[in-house]
């Protein structure tokens, strides 16, 4: 088959944290060796592509400029194409703040004046911040998560809560469900992910650590699914998930091996 291009999900699948994977930067230049894109993409909402990058050249990974993306970036570029001119109040982090503030949208702090609610991770999350989701939403209030991901793997990979806990929380309160959540497995993140590629999803092979994300997104367009063993997603998720991977390793390391059997 055609392989012109891979999405790799970061945290759980190249590093935990500050430490990297065995043999993940290998993997990476197993990629460059083979010919093909690469699309690095993580669901965490607070940094942008280019932090990315930066973060995995500090690691030793071979990352360059333009191969990045993130829930956080697909968010900002959403608003933009969807939200230009709305007042946007935000439950989440501040530097999810900040990539909202360099949008078309205008960052409002009143959740009165608010035309788009959006919830997403933070660390910081308050009982007030369920009393500003009320006092936001209406019937013509539009409500955006950044990502689903109701965990993700902490500094020694044990997970830890992440936006889809705030979400659900805030859709709770509310008694609303989000009218998009915008990381993957959206729509959304798969264009931004084929955009940055330049190749159709059925020359995509997708490495991730979570099934409800990355082999879900992967499954649902088309590509080859990749599943690694070395974040969220364990062998009894992997026997009681809907989503099936088309191939599962112990870790990113282990790539050549697939690629080899894909003929690339």
């Amino acid at each position: 088959m055609t392989v012109a291009g891979a999405i790799i999900d970061l945290d759980g699948t190249v590093y935990h944290g500050d430490t990297l994977l065995p043999g993940a930067a290998s993997a990476i230049d197993v990629f460059r060796e083979r010919g093909l894109g690469i699309c690095f993409f993580s669901n965490n909402p607070i940094h942008d592509g280019s932090e990315y990058v930066e973060r995995l050249r500090g690691l030793g990974v071979d990352a360059r400029e333009g191969e990045a993306c993130s829930s956080g970036v697909v968010t900002r570029e959403y608003l933009n194409g969807s939200h230009a001119g709305d007042d946007v109040f935000v439950i989440g982090s501040d530097p999810l703040r900040s990539m909202v503030t360099g949008t078309e949208a205008r960052l409002v702090e009143d959740p009165a004046e608010t035309d788009v609610l959006l919830a997403s991770w933070t660390d910081g999350f308050h009982y007030h911040d369920m009393v500003d989701a009320l006092r936001a939403i209406d019937e013509e209030t539009v409500f955006l998560g950044t990502d689903p991901d109701r965990t993700f793997p902490g500094e020694d990979g044990d997970p830890v809560p992440g936006s889809g806990a705030i979400i659900n929380a805030v859709a709770g309160v509310i008694e609303r469900d989000p009218d998009r959540i915008l990381g993957k497995p959206s729509e959304i993140a798969v264009q931004a992910a084929l955009e940055r590629l330049d190749c159709a999803p059925t020359e995509c092979v997708i490495i991730g650590d979570r099934l409800e994300t990355d082999i879900a997104m992967g499954e649902r367009n088309g590509m080859t699914t990749v599943l690694v063993r070395t974040g969220v997603s364990n062998e009894r998720s992997l026997e009681r998930s809907a989503v099936t991977p088309d191939y599962v390793i112990d870790s990113l390391g282990d790539i050549e091996e697939v690629l080899t059997s894909l003929d690339v």
